[in-house]
């Protein structure tokens, strides 16, 4: 297969996750095999979402969007355009996905893919049932896929180099494992988000884009804010409410209510609105429905704290802060060349 073959076949799955783009599902006549995919998809959405509480119709309408609207031939040629695949040599790559937000190990699948890799997939049990789907029509549309695509449930085996995402814990196991293979082993990483006092209603509005959205679980998600000494959090309170159904959700609202009931027992100071809580902390990683919160004296003094704990952040969002930072409300809209941690996959699946 030739690169823009490839690049085609990803296209269409593009449009096919498109369909699935908004509630409720339209289905899209000139989507190819769409007979054969399309009631059956929607099978698969259900059944993820009744297997994991998390995976609201929502959430997975978002995902299939965001992934719509990323896999089309100008956006997937563009971020391709940088790399070399003349001297490519197919491998076998192995993924241990998460299971954290729909979809997550996706780049990593189509990364594998896109290279002219063969990839065998071990997914997350929490997770388990839109990729091989999606897999599925891809051999469909583009025949030749087969034989380049294996899930497995085991221990993985016969691999060349692998991608491998979890917990702390777990990448310490990774690392230990996958030590002779080329690999590139993913920890727990959260996302903060800087304010100065000065951001109107508009940015506050976008910013609890980024840290409702999936119910804040992603890495991508916002669980920590620096402020200012003297930060008045009644403007945010005001911004984020429009979230507030979010409360009604009933694996939300078990977190909320338990980790509210043990800031109040420990006598934790901290304010809430009833859907969130806000807690002054110097970890990262908030728990569900909480958000950490740390004040700082200088945006200079700050930019050094975050570039000392940069192996513990995922994004920045800020207006102005950094070269680096994401915009308010757009880190559940990553490119195909925003890459988790940094680590450009693609680069590395070219040199294995």
């Amino acid at each position: 297969m030739e690169l823009q073959e490839r690049i085609n076949a990803f296209s269409k799955l593009g449009a096919f996750l498109d369909q699935f783009s908004e509630l409720p599902y339209t289905k899209n006549n000139s989507t190819e095999v769409n007979d054969f995919f399309f009631d059956g998809f929607k099978h698969q959405v259900k059944l993820a979402q009744e297997h994991n509480g998390w995976f609201s119709k929502d959430n997975l309408s978002y995902a299939f969007k965001s992934w719509a609207n990323t896999l089309t031939k100008s956006t997937i040629t563009t971020w391709l355009d940088k790399y070399n695949f003349n001297s490519v040599k197919p491998k076998t790559v192995g993924i241990i996905m998460a299971g954290n937000i729909p979809l997550v190990g996706f780049h990593d699948f189509i990364a594998v893919l896109i290279s002219g890799h063969k990839v065998l997939v071990k997914q997350s049990s929490n997770d388990k049932h839109l990729l091989p789907y999606l897999a599925k029509y891809l051999e469909v549309i583009e025949p030749r896929f087969k034989g380049f695509i294996q899930f497995s449930e085991d221990k993985l085996q016969g691999f060349d180099a692998v991608i491998a995402t979890g917990s702390n814990n777990t990448a310490r196991y990774f690392e230990y494992y996958f030590k002779d293979k080329p690999s590139i082993i993913r920890k727990n990483r959260n996302s903060v988000a800087v304010l100065t006092g000065n951001e109107g209603k508009t940015d506050l509005e976008a910013l609890s884009h980024d840290i409702f959205r999936y119910y804040g679980l992603g890495c991508r998600n916002v669980s920590k804010l620096f402020v200012p000494k003297g930060y008045n959090f009644d403007a945010f309170f005001q911004a984020i409410y429009a979230w507030h159904p979010v409360i009604h959700d009933s694996k939300y609202a078990n977190n909320y209510d338990y980790n509210k009931a043990v800031y109040l027992m420990s006598e934790f100071d901290m304010l809430e609105n009833g859907f969130l809580m806000l807690k002054e902390d110097s970890s990262y990683a908030s728990p569900i429905a909480t958000i950490f919160y740390e004040t700082y004296d200088s945006p200079s003094d700050l930019k050094q704290k975050l570039e000392q704990n940069k192996e513990l952040i995922q994004c920045v969002v800020a207006n102005g802060f950094s070269e680096y930072e994401v915009k308010f409300g757009h880190t559940q809209k990553p490119g195909l060349w925003d890459y988790a941690d940094n680590v450009d996959t693609v680069d590395f699946l070219l040199k294995i």
